[in-house]
């Protein structure tokens, strides 16, 4: 019987404060699979990801990479993984080509494996055209790929990728999805992907843990976890503040809403059957000034805020579901 890639068991990390960075996390998954990390900065994505690339020890329980014990078995980890940080290691002085040369050295390769990997990795991120120009004038999605691909110089069996797009524009960060996508399902390594961008996890992860505040909320695939909300959501736009207020005070005991919350002009309604509730809805609102109406399936977003009670952007904004915009529940007082 073959055991995972990656097993977490028990995981905690405690600061000087005290602070919980983590309060005992379980998760473990396969070779070839994409495991994504998914919650807003503070979450505890990336002590998790330092743990287990041996850079920083837990507090408590038990971390094995491919077998091998992340405290007692660092250096042995050490050889079987590939890491690529927030910050870009790029020596930005020197060309891709040298950079390529210079990480595999330091992973151990020498000669003509150095070199045939050199070409094979400037080949995988299309830079073979720019191998030999100094990396610095680049823009940040060129040095992401350069980033990527000395995070696989010594051919890992399990790459880390920590907020891998983080920063870039819309176009670099889609070139970047497809080469991660392609690299883990092409070679049978395993990935594991720290996110804050729920589209980001959506599109690449065979499988999400939801995280928030040390503690692992949800797992499981994108359609697993998106089928746990059950029904469909309306999104209503109002003119103004006070029409939204307006249309709290009219929805919030609707028969056909099962639950509303609100951010900005917009509200969301869950409801069983979205395309029989429109009508509903609108009778509803008679008078007041709505700008659209639109149908939308369940997204991570709606199962972050199942979960945590806020949503990702609020999480982000260190806004607490106590004081979330959201906190609009069936039954509440105006």
């Amino acid at each position: 019987m073959t055991h995972p890639l990656v097993e977490v068991h028990g995981l905690k990390k405690t600061y000087p404060g005290p602070v919980e960075a983590l309060r005992g996390i379980d998760f473990s998954f396969a070779r070839g699979e994409i495991f994504a990390l998914l919650g807003p900065n503070g979450a505890g994505k990336t002590t998790t990801v330092r743990i287990l690339a041996t850079l920083s020890q837990p507090s408590a329980g038990r971390a094995l990479i491919d077998g091998h014990h992340v405290v007692n078995e660092a250096p042995a980890v050490r050889r079987l993984i590939g890491y690529v940080g927030q910050a870009s290691a790029v020596d930005e002085r020197l060309t891709a080509r040298e950079n390529l040369m210079l990480q595999g050295r330091l992973q151990g390769l020498a000669g003509g494996v150095l070199k045939r990997r050199v070409e094979e990795m400037l080949s995988l991120i299309d830079l073979a055209a720019q191998a030999d120009r100094p990396s610095g004038g680049w823009s940040g999605g060129m040095r992401r790929r350069l980033d990527l691909a000395m995070g696989l110089i010594h051919g890992p069996r399990l790459l880390f990728l920590d907020e891998p797009s983080a920063g870039l524009d819309p176009e670099s960060r889609a070139a970047i999805w497809s080469e991660i996508a392609d690299l883990a399902h092409g070679s049978g390594m395993g990935i594991l992907l720290t996110t804050h961008y729920l589209e980001e996890a959506d599109r690449l992860a065979d499988r999400v843990a939801i995280i928030d505040r040390g503690t692992i909320v949800a797992i499981g695939t994108p359609e697993e976890l998106k089928s746990r909300i059950a029904g469909d959501v309306l999104i209503v736009e109002f003119a103004d503040p006070a029409d939204l207020a307006e249309g709290v005070r009219r929805l919030k005991t609707n028969e056909a809403v099962r639950d509303l919350r609100s951010s900005g002009r917009t509200l969301h309604l869950t409801v069983e059957n979205g395309a029989q509730a429109i009508p509903v809805v609108m009778t509803a609102l008679q008078g007041v000034a709505v700008v659209s109406i639109s149908i939308q399936r369940p997204t991570l977003d709606d199962v972050y805020l199942a979960a945590t009670g806020r949503t990702m952007r609020e999480a982000e904004a260190g806004i607490g579901a106590e004081n979330s915009d959201s906190a609009i529940r069936k039954g509440e007082a105006a």
